[in-house]
């Protein structure tokens, strides 16, 4: 045999290793606190993988005790004690953090909320930052004639925004003029192992609690809330509601529990640091809003396997996949919501199905574990690693 038809040795390629840099992402907010929106955040930092993204966290303000509490320990954080925006302060605060910016280079800054993207998207696009985002997971329902002259001039400062629902990429597009785009849908996620061993609700019981997760702000609905189980008690003694959360509407909220005279069938629980813990207690979780983007306490109640009643408002629908994992109202609509409950109390099986099926699905959809390479994947491509 030749030796040119001699078998030759095998030769194996070695291992690919990735050697690219980690994606340096700043994530920029007024400051921390148990909403939905600050929640998901801390999670996101927390749950990013250092080898593909390594974070930085600014606060424009963050001063006060429940944000310092909160504040992650394992990356750079600065606190830029600003409380308004147009003020002396503000100047002393962007040369602190162009200070920032220039030791820990970042490729990528993203804002929450409004006063940190004015301030930050402008003095980042200054300071040669390629990639900036801002995040709007709401569907703008809150924003004024000023807000959206603002927004308009803070546009060509912004790259991308960021959004959790086809309905806020609608929004943004049609109500706001942004590009399509220049729109980016990125779903939220939920810490499933924190509802591990939950059991499935039992509305037969005796006492059935009916439980909501929520700030007492107006768009909330708590007010609505209490209204309904004013006529769901009339015809279902059993049922206690109680809604964790706090806000605003505190005062107001306590006036009108006494004017209808809810006495201890309707509990407002304050600021709850132990969702996992509140909802282990709830069989029936409700979500009256009149406005959402994608809800982080549905998808908390889908997680835990509760009995879900949500308004048909933002994604409730899609998450609750139409139906299939909870019963969806009219937003608004006392009667229906009671008309729901009743629904729940008579079909106990239907209920605890309800609570199954949306476990499962918020495991195979919507957990932190999905969101957290969803990110990771964005940023790679932004910086094109």
């Amino acid at each position: 045999m030749s030796a040119l038809l001699a078998p030759r040795p095998m030769i194996h390629a070695p291992a690919r290793v990735a050697t690219a840099d980690p994606v340096r992402v700043c994530f920029m907010i007024d400051r921390l606190s148990r909403a939905g929106t600050e929640t998901q955040l801390l999670a996101l930092i927390r749950e990013l993988d250092r080898t593909r993204v390594q974070p930085t966290l600014v606060l424009l303000d963050g001063e006060d005790d429940l944000s310092r509490t909160l504040e992650p320990t394992n990356i750079p954080v600065i606190r830029l004690g600003v409380q308004k925006l147009f003020s002396g302060r503000a100047v002393t605060a962007a040369n602190r953090l162009r200070a920032f910016w220039r030791e820990h280079r970042p490729e990528v800054l993203q804002t929450y909320f409004l006063d940190a993207a004015y301030l930050g998207a402008p003095l980042a696009k200054m300071c040669g930052i390629r990639n900036v985002l801002r995040v709007r997971n709401n569907l703008g329902y809150w924003l004024t004639r000023k807000h959206r002259v603002m927004n308009r001039m803070l546009r060509p400062f912004v790259d991308l925004t960021l959004t959790n629902t086809d309905l806020g990429k609608e929004a943004l597009v049609e109500g706001d003029g942004v590009p399509l785009a220049r729109v980016v849908v990125l779903s939220n996620g939920v810490d499933t192992a924190r509802f591990k061993r939950f059991l499935l609700p039992d509305t037969s019981k005796r006492l059935v609690r009916v439980g909501c997760v929520a700030n007492l702000r107006p768009v909330k609905n708590i007010d609505g809330l209490m209204r309904t189980a004013r006529a769901a008690l009339e015809r279902f003694p059993q049922l206690v509601f109680e809604v964790a959360g706090d806000g605003e509407q505190r005062a107001e909220l306590t006036a009108l529990h006494a004017e209808l005279g809810l006495g201890d069938r309707f509990i407002l629980r304050g600021s709850v640091s132990d969702v996992p813990g509140f909802l282990r207690g709830v069989d029936i979780a409700v979500l009256p809003s009149h406005s959402e983007g994608m809800s982080n306490a549905l998808l908390e109640y889908m997680a835990a396997g509760r009995a879900v009643i949500a308004t048909d408002v933002g994604a409730n629908a899609r998450v609750l996949d139409g139906g299939r994992c909870g019963l969806v109202v009219p937003a608004g609509d006392s009667a229906a919501m009671v008309n729901a409950i009743g629904d729940l109390l008579a079909n106990p099986l239907r209920a605890a199905g309800y609570g199954a099926a949306a476990r499962r699905r918020v495991g195979a959809e919507y957990s932190r574990e999905a969101m957290t390479k969803r990110f990771e994947t964005f940023y790679g491509e932004l910086a094109g690693r």
